[in-house]
């Protein structure tokens, strides 16, 4: 299976937080290729894959943005009904638990992509 790196940015939830974000890392020419937030009180966490991880861990240290970064699997899948629990079903055979996850399809598209946090990476990468 494929590995990605994740970022996992934490910040005040407020307005303009992922503006400035995404428009900081935009402006560095870093691609957001996978996005997911979530709030928890007043504190917010912003996943993200990017196409240069180096370029964002600089901008976000530039920022002082606390962040930690972290092996996910990041998976294009049939855009069709049970594809998702055909790959939760291999993993849940293998013992593997999914801590997190997310994804997204675009209507009428072939494909779905989805990340998934895992227990155990290296049995996932086993599964085919």
């Amino acid at each position: 299976m494929a590995r990605a790196k994740q970022l996992t940015i934490s910040a005040q939830d407020r307005p303009g937080t992922l503006a400035r974000i995404a428009k900081v890392l935009g402006d560095s020419r870093v691609n957001i290729i996978a996005m997911n937030c979530a709030t928890f009180g007043v504190q917010g966490a912003i996943q993200i894959i990017v196409d240069d991880i180096g370029k964002a861990k600089e901008v976000l240290d530039s920022l002082r943005l606390p962040y930690t970064e972290e092996d996910v699997l990041y998976l294009e899948l049939e855009n069709s009904p049970g594809c998702l629990g055909d790959l939760a079903g291999k993993l849940a055979a293998q013992g593997i638990n999914v801590t997190t996850g997310y994804g997204t399809a675009i209507k009428g598209s072939n494909k779905a992509s989805v990340v998934l946090r895992v227990s155990d990476l290296e049995a996932a990468d086993r599964i085919s």
